[in-house]
């Protein structure tokens, strides 16, 4: 075990991705890319050639949103690391604090009986009693020195189970610093993918002329008109009234009542609400609002519940998409979910069929 000073310690301070709309969209991709087209430069060290159309443009930026979602994902991942590294590593650090404080002043203490001692122990006990005036002063002050040497034999023992114990903590908290220090690096090399991936989808469609840039919004959807007064629904919808199934379930019913008050909120990767979010923090908030606990990323996510089929999806379900479980939605009934797409498509209803479907959990 390394050694360590314990005479102090000081706390540290411390996209979503789309792919080419299904055949419903087909022909505005179509028009679109016939509509018009732009000359795209190469990125420098890139060989590929750039799209020349806007439909180019739409399946190019939707693919880089897709791959930004994946490590949008990574990254709450590793936020989520980082945040328990650091919760583990303060408490260490308190803890460590608490007992350097005891060591110190358990050696304070030895201190004191050492030189007691040898203040009344230079002597020998023989002499002491020869020059005494009373002896039975002499042997009340020999009791006194018995008791100082059992007190200090066991206040040795403590201080060194106090060293070893402080020397232990110490480790404990170098060792979860070294894992708080290589989650942050993990977060930031997934921050650095993120903003990559967006900036190089973004300066594509700022390569669009303006009514280039609105049709490909409009087939994205992300210009469709959303205001959350007008998408407020009941929180248990009344299936013959409004063609919504009801939930399964009073938490499910809670879960889908949240996701439609958040239809119209901004797409911000990483973001968990109250005013933005990504498409796993939205899943998680819904369902945290009916007093259910999901974990934070949608690799996780797709196993806090009971599998379903697509086939027997109810509302409040959990729906996954694309190979890498990289997206998650709220299902609402009628083939409908209600997700956070990406950024510049705000939370809103979409169809599940427009996403490569990868599986459902029916959290409880």
């Amino acid at each position: 075990m390394a050694s360590h000073s314990p005479r102090s310690h000081r706390r540290p301070t411390a996209a979503r991705a789309f792919t080419a709309r299904t055949s419903a969209r087909t022909a505005v991709t179509l028009a679109l890319a016939s509509a018009a087209s732009v000359t795209l430069f190469a990125e420098t060290g890139n060989a590929q050639p750039r799209p020349a159309t806007p439909g180019e443009v739409k399946a190019e930026v939707d693919a880089l949103y897709q791959q930004a979602e994946a490590a949008t994902e990574s990254y709450d991942g590793a936020k989520e690391q980082a945040d328990t590294a650091r919760h583990a590593v303060d408490a260490l650090q308190d803890e460590l604090a608490r007992k350097t404080a005891l060591f110190n002043e358990t050696r304070d203490t030895i201190g004191s009986l050492a030189a007691a001692q040898y203040r009344t122990g230079g002597i020998d006990p023989t002499v002491q009693l020869v020059l005494s005036s009373s002896p039975d002063a002499y042997l009340e002050r020999a009791g006194l020195l018995d008791k100082l040497s059992s007190r200090q034999t066991a206040a040795l023992a403590q201080l060194a189970a106090q060293r070893q114990d402080v020397a232990r903590t110490h480790d404990a908290a170098d060792a979860k610093l070294a894992a708080l220090r290589s989650a942050q690096e993990r977060l930031a090399a997934r921050k650095h993918e993120v903003q990559t991936k967006l900036a190089q989808a973004q300066a594509l469609l700022d390569r669009l002329s303006a009514p280039e840039r609105a049709a490909v919004d409009a087939s994205d959807g992300s210009s469709a008109p959303t205001t959350r007064a007008a998408t407020r629904t009941p929180l248990s919808p009344d299936p013959g009234r409004s063609g919504i199934p009801a939930a399964p379930s009073a938490r499910a019913a809670q879960a889908v009542a949240f996701a439609y008050r958040a239809l119209g909120l901004p797409y911000v990767w990483g973001a968990t609400g109250p005013n933005a979010y990504d498409c796993s923090g939205l899943t998680q908030a819904a369902w945290r609002a009916a007093g259910v606990s999901l974990p934070r990323t949608t690799y996780t996510q797709i196993n806090a519940g009971t599998r379903v089929p697509e086939s027997a999806l109810q509302p409040g379900d959990l729906v996954f998409f694309y190979s890498g479980i990289s997206h998650v939605g709220l299902y609402i009934g009628n083939g409908q979910m209600i997700h956070a797409p990406h950024p510049g498509a705000p939370v809103r209803i979409a169809p599940i069929s427009e996403m490569p479907f990868a599986g459902a959990t029916r959290p409880s």
